[in-house]
C-alpha cells in the first residue's frame, strides 16, 4: 500500500510539473517582460516543491567587459543574496551538489543543494535551494532537481532569446538610421560643381563611419559672383544629418536674398540655435568671389582655416566669429577680404584632414599641408586630391582615418573666366 502511495504521490508530482511547464511555456509566448518570468519562476518553485529557501544566480553577458553573475530571485533566506557576489569557486561546478561538501560555501552554507544550470555546454545559472521535499523519499529529490534545472533553462533560455531579439531590432533600427541619413547627406552635396574654363571645383569626402556629420557647396549667385562653403556639424547619424540638411536649406534661402556675408552668418546662427537647441553646434567656412574685381570676402565661424595659395603663397583665411549654434547672438563677427586674386586656389577642409597622425603620435598638421599644395598648385585637381590622399596614406601607414575628411578646391583663374 505504501508503495502505491508513493507511486501516487509520485505520478501527482510529475502531473504537477507538466502543467506547470506548460503554462511557464504560454507565459513565454505571451511575450511577458523578464521581471514577470522570474516571479512565474519564483512562484513555479515555491508552489510545486515547497522551497524554503533559493537563490538564482544568473550569467550576464556585458559588450566588451567580463561576464557578471546576478542573483535574479531571492527568498526565505537570512542573506539577502541580491547584495552578495556569487564566488568564483562555484562557476566550475557541473553537478548537482551539496552545498555542505563544498569548500569555503560562506554565505550560501543555508543552502542544503547547488543546483548548476547550462545549455549547449554553457553555464546559464547556478541554483542554491533548501527545504526540497525531501519527506516523501529519497528519489523525490533528485526529481526535484531535474524540474528545477528543466524550469530555469527554459526561464533562462526564453529571456537571453528575448535581449538577442532586442539587440537585433535594435541593430536593425541602427542599419536603418544610417541608410536614412546617408540618403539625407547625399541629397546635401551639390551633383555638378563647375569644370569650365577658369573656374574649377573638386570635392573629396570619406565619412569615418558610414554617415558623417561634414558638407560642403558651391552656388552659383550671379553671373559674375559664386559662393563656396564648408562645414562641419558635431555628433553623428540621423540628427547631425537632419541638422546639416536644415542648415543647407536655410544656406540655399538666405543667400539668393542677400549676398552680405555677415546677415547670412547671423541668419544661420540663428537658424542653428532653433533647429539644435543648443545641443549641437556647426563650424562653417563661406567664401564670395567677384570674378569682374577679384576680390574675395569671407567669414569662419569656428572652422579650421581654409588655406589660400596665391602667387606661391599661403595664406590662412581665419578672420570670422565663433562657431555656429553656439551663442546668440554672435558675440563678434568680422568679414576678410583678400584683393587682387587673378589665379588662386582655395583649399578648404575638415580638421580630421591635418588631425591625421602616424605610429609616432605626429600629426599631419598645416605645414605639410600647405607645402603639398604649393608644390602641386599646377596640377588639375583631381590629381591633387588623389595627391592629398596618397600623402596622408604614406602618412599613417594606411590606417583608418580616426575623423570624417573632407576638402573642398577652388581654382580661379580670372584672365581666363574674362575671355570664356
Amino acid at each position: 500500500m505504501e508503495v502505491n502511495d508513493t507511486l501516487q504521490n509520485q505520478f501527482e508530482l510529475k502531473e504537477l510539473e507538466l502543467n506547470s511547464l506548460l503554462e511557464v511555456t504560454q507565459a513565454i509566448n505571451n511575450n511577458l517582460p523578464e521581471a514577470s518570468l522570474y516571479k512565474i519562476y519564483n512562484f513555479t518553485l515555491r508552489a510545486n516543491l515547497n522551497i524554503k529557501k533559493l537563490a538564482l544566480y544568473v550569467m550576464q553577458e556585458q559588450e566588451g567587459q567580463p561576464d557578471r553573475w546576478e542573483c535574479k530571485t531571492n527568498f526565505g533566506t537570512d542573506t539577502d543574496f541580491n547584495k552578495v557576489l556569487l564566488h568564483e569557486h562555484f562557476l566550475p561546478i557541473q553537478q548537482i551538489s551539496y552545498v555542505k561538501d563544498l569548500d569555503e560555501p560562506g554565505h550560501f552554507a543555508e543552502f542544503d543543494i547547488l543546483v548548476p544550470v547550462s545549455h549547449k555546454d554553457r553555464m546559464l545559472a547556478l541554483v542554491f535551494v533548501s527545504g526540497l521535499k525531501k519527506d516523501i523519499d529519497a528519489s523525490s529529490t533528485q526529481t526535484g532537481t531535474t524540474f528545477i534545472q528543466a524550469l530555469s533553462n527554459i526561464i533562462i533560455v526564453a529571456i537571453e532569446n528575448k535581449k538577442l531579439a532586442r539587440r537585433q531590432l535594435a541593430q536593425e533600427a541602427i542599419r536603418k538610421e544610417m541608410e536614412i541619413a546617408q540618403q539625407v547627406q547625399q541629397f546635401l552635396f551639390p551633383k555638378n560643381l563647375p569644370q569650365q574654363p577658369g573656374l574649377s571645383v573638386e570635392a573629396s569626402y570619406v565619412p569615418h563611419y558610414s554617415v558623417g556629420g561634414d558638407y560642403y557647396d558651391f552656388i552659383r549667385l550671379t553671373a559674375n559672383f559664386f559662393l563656396v562653403c564648408i562645414a562641419d556639424v558635431s555628433g553623428k547619424g540621423i540628427p547631425a544629418a537632419l541638422l546639416m540638411s536644415n542648415f543647407q536649406a536655410a544656406l540655399r534661402t538666405i543667400a539668393r536674398q542677400t549676398m552680405n556675408l555677415k546677415e547670412i552668418v547671423r541668419e544661420l546662427n540663428y537658424q542653428v540655435m532653433q533647429s539644435a537647441n543648443g545641443e549641437n553646434f556647426i563650424t562653417f567656412f563661406v567664401a564670395i568671389f567677384d570674378q569682374e574685381a577679384r576680390k574675395l570676402w569671407y567669414v569662419n565661424a569656428g572652422h579650421i582655416p581654409p588655406l589660400l595659395i596665391h602667387q606661391n603663397q599661403v595664406q590662412q583665411l581665419d578672420q570670422g566669429t565663433v562657431m555656429l549654434g553656439s551663442f546668440q547672438p554672435l558675440p563678434f563677427l568680422n568679414q576678410g577680404v583678400v584683393y587682387d586674386l587673378d589665379d588662386f586656389l582655395l583649399f578648404a577642409y575638415t580638421d580630421g584632414l591635418t588631425e591625421t597622425f602616424n605610429s609616432e603620435g605626429e600629426e599631419f598638421g598645416i605645414e605639410r599641408l600647405g607645402k603639398l599644395l604649393t608644390e602641386q598648385v599646377s596640377a588639375n585637381l583631381p590629381t591633387l586630391h588623389q595627391s592629398v590622399f596618397d600623402s596622408l596614406t604614406n602618412f599613417n601607414g594606411g590606417q583608418a582615418y580616426d575623423d570624417d575628411i573632407t576638402f573642398l578646391s577652388t581654382r580661379v583663374n580670372t584672365s581666363k573666366l574674362t575671355s570664356g
